[in-house]
């Protein structure tokens, strides 16, 4: 069911966005994924992803309040949609029955002799 497919990324960025609400916006998602993953995350590669979940219909945005520290400009808070829901409860749906059909052994090598 290709309409959704997410990349790792994608999924990575819409779990966090889960986790961090009601606060999820670009510094809080960046810095959550780090901190959690232990990996890097550039702020265009984040802005990408988040970009095109929104343009999927799987996150909506909406502007806060303009702040002094951030010269004026208001943070863009993300929230997952109905729609970008059901693709995540899809893309979990399906690692837990592929992670459900490894036969043990393939899993074991010792097992195997391998």
């Amino acid at each position: 069911m290709k309409k959704f497919q997410l990349g790792e990324f994608e999924e990575v960025v819409l779990l966090t966005v889960g986790v961090l609400y009601p606060d999820a916006y670009g510094v809080s998602v960046k810095k959550e994924i780090e901190e959690r993953l232990s990996r890097k995350v550039s702020v265009g590669a984040l802005q990408s992803a988040l970009k095109r979940l929104e343009d999927k219909g799987y996150l909506k945005s909406s502007e806060g309040e303009a702040t002094q520290e951030r010269a004026g400009r208001p943070k863009r808070y993300f929230t997952i949609t109905a729609l970008g829901r059901k693709a995540m409860e899809y893309t979990k749906r399906t690692r837990d029955e592929l992670w459900a059909d490894i036969p043990k052994i393939a899993l074991h090598p010792k097992m195997t002799g391998i």
